[in-house]
């Protein structure tokens, strides 16, 4: 095989508060504005609170795992590298391969979701029908705006990791200096009674239920304190490696606090069941709580805010990971390629943009089966990188093990058929096209990679 070290090296740069940054601001998008009733039709405020902080501590091996990872081997290709010389080369590949999906498959969310969150404040983005997919709408407006998006991103990103750094660290702490005023004002001005009843289904065994429909989507938006490992090779210098660990712990951490605390928000300024009756977003429960536009308008901008971040930082991570694969000419080797002048990888940025620009031609039919298949799939690349710590890192095996059943019971979760919430024909399309993409990369690599 290859030597899987760079020629021309990615530019080191990134510091602790950049890798925190790029940990939770690739975690959290807008699923908080614009899913808040799936959420909430899936769990109640109870149910979904519980499921995301039930979530996080069933994550924490993982965490933990990948910490030690990362500190350990400093490789943007995370997992392939991970499973090198502990399982056959297909296997790290696969694992590599349904991860790269796990990120760019956010992409176009993104790009899809900055029309929908647009025509909340400009409804007249809501006009020149182009076509419709799944029910849902195209609007010409809505995909321009996303189209820009993307092409705005991609040039950001030609300029290098400083350039990709300074947008996350400015839309993160902007995006939590307006979470902090809009949910400190969410409890103060709302009701428990709101709240009622805590779980959408009744009794025990419908709280129980309500739980585990919304557990079902927690892996995806959780997913992204591990993608500071994709970064890894870009730390500054003078970073010691043992911050690793503390920034992947602390995006987890914070995620889900973001998460729970804005449900609870939600739940107290505004009847829920109204809120999922009328498909209503986070700033419209706000907007008629308050009878403010304005702080509809603020919430709006903090999800825009948030939106920027894990577009990027799951565009960084995505390229990041082509790179490490793309080195060992698993994939063109092309997209291993990293500009000298720049830092950067040129053709893996082109790639993602042109992916990303493509699949947000489905528009709004792409959000909700979107999160399904990214639980899927990070479940997989986590579980893989588990299994290689556990033979790799013997110290560290028991918690490897964890993390790497929490991972295997992601996927059951999924792929099971009698479980409530499992995958269904789009989820199910959407993944074979990607599984056999990636096939007829392992089928065409070269016969030197054939080990």
């Amino acid at each position: 095989m290859k030597d899987a070290r760079p020629e021309t090296p990615l530019r080191r740069a990134l510091t602790g508060v950049e890798y925190f940054t790029f940990g939770f601001g690739t975690m959290i998008g807008v699923g908080w504005l614009v899913l808040i009733d799936d959420w909430l039709a899936r769990g109640g405020p109870g149910g979904a609170a519980i499921a995301f902080a039930a979530g996080a501590l069933l994550l924490a091996p993982i965490a933990r795992t990948y910490g030690r990872l990362v500190e350990a081997i400093p490789d943007a290709g995370a997992e392939i590298a991970y499973a090198e010389g502990v399982f056959p080369m297909s296997v790290g590949f696969s694992a590599a391969w349904t991860m790269v999906l796990a990120y760019a498959i956010v992409c176009p969310w993104e790009a899809v979701a900055v029309g929908n969150l647009l025509a909340r404040v400009f409804p007249a983005l809501d006009r020149w029908a182009l076509y419709t997919i799944a029910g849902k709408t195209v609007y010409a407006p809505r995909l321009a705006a996303g189209l820009l998006l993307t092409a705005g991103v991609a040039a950001m990103n030609l300029r290098g990791i400083r350039a990709s750094a300074r947008l996350q660290n400015a839309a993160t702490f902007g995006l939590l200096s307006i979470f902090a005023l809009f949910t400190v004002l969410g409890f103060a001005r709302g009701h428990p009674g709101n709240a009622a009843p805590l779980f959408a289904r009744p009794g025990a065994a419908g709280a129980g239920l309500s739980i585990l429909l919304a557990l079902q989507v927690v892996p995806y938006f959780l997913t992204g304190f591990e993608s500071i490992s994709k970064e890894s090779e870009e730390a500054h210098e003078d970073f010691d490696p043992r911050h690793f660990r503390r920034a992947i712990a602390g995006a987890l951490a914070a995620g889900a606090t973001f998460y729970v605390a804005v449900i609870g928000a939600v739940s107290f300024v505004f009847p829920w069941r109204d809120l999922v009756a009328g498909h209503l977003g986070t700033e419209a429960a706000f907007r008629r709580a308050f009878g403010s536009d304005a702080i509809a308008r603020t919430i709006v901008f903090a999800a825009f805010l948030s939106l920027l971040k894990i577009f990027n930082g799951n565009f960084v991570a995505a390229t990041r990971l082509l790179v490490g694969i793309g080195r060992r000419d698993l994939v063109h080797p092309a997209l291993g390629r990293v500009d000298a002048r720049r830092g950067a990888p040129i053709a893996a940025i082109v790639f993602m943009a042109v992916f990303t620009a493509l699949a947000s031609l489905l528009g709004d039919a792409l959000l909700v089966p979107v999160t399904e298949v990214g639980s899927l799939a990070v479940g997989i690349g986590w579980g893989t990188a588990c299994l290689a710590a556990a033979r790799r890192l013997p110290e560290g095996r028991a918690v490897a093990y964890a993390g790497a059943a929490v991972a295997g019971g992601i996927v059951l979760m999924k792929v099971l058929p009698f479980v409530p919430g499992s995958f269904t024909r789009a989820e199910w399309i959407a993944l074979l096209v990607w599984t056999a993409t990636g096939t007829l990369f392992w089928i065409a690599r070269p016969r030197a990679n054939a080990s």
